[in-house]
């Protein structure tokens, strides 16, 4: 059995369609959810599939001995960022080397960087009047998004997009490609 962490730091729709894609796998398996954010809606979400959720604040996460101890109980073999918006520290990119994944709502390396997240990203794209903008699933380093690319996918777009119209194409390119990712990097 293949075993996933998730750090969310918000709602969760991305964590709660991976927890949903890998229910009733024989394969891989969701073992917990770690979030920076005692609010955030992926704990709620997380009851139904009885995924354990596992809140920190900044110290614990800065200290790496009692945070890799909580990680490693659940004996990751993919660390899953879904959402989550702090930068990973040089002990977790160094203890799990090429077992660390985010998602990001644009076609890296524009619009990425620290402050680029959700619709900070859209309206970014928006501004620039770009006509295409996608997915990004790579491999974390210890800068925001510069690690390594896995996967690309794209999606035209329209001079009379929004925002708001962006950010559901983006979510569904999210929806339907994460978890497939996922699998992939854990079965090959």
């Amino acid at each position: 059995m293949k075993n996933i962490i998730i750090f969310a730091s918000g709602s969760g729709s991305n964590a709660e369609n991976i927890a949903q894609y890998f229910n009733n796998s024989s394969t891989i398996k969701v073992k917990a959810v770690f979030t920076n954010n005692k609010d955030a809606g992926v704990i709620k979400r997380m009851e139904k599939f009885n995924i354990p959720c596992v809140v920190f604040n900044r110290d614990e996460y800065k200290n790496e001995t009692v945070f890799l101890k909580q990680i490693n109980e659940f004996a990751p073999d993919l660390i899953v960022l879904a959402g989550f918006l702090w930068l990973i520290p040089a002990y977790l990119v160094n203890n799990f080397p090429k077992q660390i994944i985010n998602i990001h709502p644009a076609l890296l390396p524009k619009f990425g960087g620290k402050g680029m997240y959700g619709m900070h990203v859209h309206e970014a794209v928006k501004r620039a009047n770009e006509t295409e903008t996608g997915i990004t699933i790579h491999y974390v380093n210890q800068n925001f998004d510069e690690g390594e690319i896995i996967f690309k996918a794209n999606v035209a777009l329209t001079n009379i997009e929004t925002p708001e119209t962006i950010a559901h194409k983006i979510h569904s390119l999210e929806m339907d490609n994460f978890p497939k990712i996922i699998e992939m990097l854990l079965l090959k």
